[in-house]
């Protein structure tokens, strides 16, 4: 007997194999890296996080949920690197 999660492209497993695969990203970051500086996030991702609660990716790589203000603390080296890096 087949489910809708077992049938190709329903995306039930899919969605949870998605689900599950930015789960264990999350948990294999250094814990509190974020936290120490401001990291360069695209700003339509900044206002869809803000919407839907889902975490961003900066350009260094780093995944979190944006909550704090972010002027606060000094710039991401790495983040800074690769922004400059784009403006040339």
């Amino acid at each position: 007997m087949s489910t809708p999660l077992d049938t190709p492209g329903s995306g039930g497993t899919a969605v949870l194999d998605r689900e599950l695969q930015e789960l264990l990203e999350e948990q294999l970051q250094e814990p509190g890296d974020h936290e120490r500086f401001s990291h360069y996030v695209q700003k339509d991702k900044i206002v869809e996080s803000a919407i839907t609660g889902k975490p961003v990716r900066a350009l260094c790589g780093k995944k979190w949920t944006p909550g704090r203000d972010p002027e606060k603390f000094p710039v991401c080296p790495t983040c800074k690197e690769i922004y400059e890096s784009l403006k040339k």
